[in-house]
């Protein structure tokens, strides 16, 4: 498979584990992935999530470098809207500088939260009207040419941060060909615009400084196992545990049974839930292999995010493993 492989890690707080374990299971995936010749591993903004590690993105990015030796690691991504574009060139001009050529800026546009948490952060609704504006000025501070006179990102790598447009709809699209960006589509949880996207994405890409062609990077889901039968269930352990955590966000309010969760997944709106996940490869390591094969070419896609969903941090290793050597 020619396709470059890479990592998205989305950080989880599994039931019975603290923060502080996940930090470093994050670190034991980042290594497999280095060692199994990923690309690149990424890691998203999310707020008022307690099953999510990864609100303080760049920090965590900071960490896991310091504990890998080579493999690229960036955010996928930070939404942009949620900061000063000031604030983001300084965090990321300090990582790139402390591990040049290994740092990558993911930018979505999306709250990543709930309204609460979005006014807790000081946004509003209209934070996301600017973020084509606020993407060039951060590119403006990155690349030493402010387009704020008198104002400048310190510090600031000698080469600029590498910046990524992520989305899950015809905006990133449409932007990320404007800006001449490569284009990561968020098709692992939003498959319903991807090959629409990637059209758009590809008709009206205009070649910047950073980038001479277009370059999409595809979301997928991966549970990679030594048995078919072991990576199913481990499938539908993980997906009855994200079901459990959307609904008890909710006004059920409570922890659901597996025979709860199941019916649920059966109705209409657990059918909706449920779709979100369309593209998942599961199966042994040929298996998955195929599966990623086939979604790569009939997505258009240059490069592969995958993220894997076993719930326990050893089984993630493996997947990520197994699926790298196949791959």
């Amino acid at each position: 498979m020619a396709t470059p492989l890479s990592l998205l890690d989305l950080a989880p707080i599994s039931s019975g584990q603290t923060a502080k374990e996940s930090f470093e299971a994050s670190v034991q995936l980042a290594r497999a992935a280095e060692h199994a010749g990923y690309r690149r591993v990424w890691y998203a903004e999310h707020h008022n999530m307690a099953s999510i590690a990864s609100s303080a993105t760049s920090v965590v990015i900071g960490y896991v470098a310091a504990h890998t030796d080579t493999i690229r690691l960036g955010a996928g991504g930070i939404m942009l809207p949620n900061h000063s574009p000031l604030v983001i060139a300084e965090q990321f001009g300090t990582l790139a500088t402390m591990f040049p050529d290994r740092i990558d800026l993911g930018l979505g546009r999306a709250p990543g939260s709930d309204q609460a948490t979005m006014r807790a952060l000081r946004r509003d609704n209209s934070s996301a009207d600017t973020f084509p504006q606020d993407v060039l000025e951060l590119q403006g501070y990155l690349s030493g040419h402010s387009r704020i006179p008198g104002i400048q990102a310190v510090p600031r790598a000698d080469a600029p941060v590498p910046l990524y447009i992520l989305g899950s709809s015809l905006f990133g699209a449409q932007l990320a060909a404007q800006l001449g960006l490569p284009y990561a589509f968020a098709s692992h949880f939003a498959p319903d615009a991807l090959h629409q996207a990637v059209e758009v994405y590809r008709a009206t890409f205009q070649p910047s400084a950073q980038l001479a062609e277009p370059h999409v990077i595809a979301g997928v889901n991966v549970i990679a196992a030594d048995t078919h039968d072991e990576a199913v269930a481990q499938m539908t352990a993980s997906y009855r545990a994200r079901t459990r955590s959307f609904l008890t966000r909710g006004p059920l309010g409570r922890n659901l049974t597996d025979a709860e969760i199941d019916e649920f997944l059966a109705s209409p709106s657990g059918r909706n839930l449920a779709a979100m996940t369309k593209y998942t490869a599961v199966g042994t390591a040929d298996e998955v292999r195929d599966y990623l094969e086939t979604f790569a070419k009939e997505a258009g896609a240059d490069e592969l995010i995958t993220a894997h969903h076993a719930q326990n941090v050893t089984d993630r290793v493996h997947s990520v493993e197994l699926t790298g050597g196949a791959v």
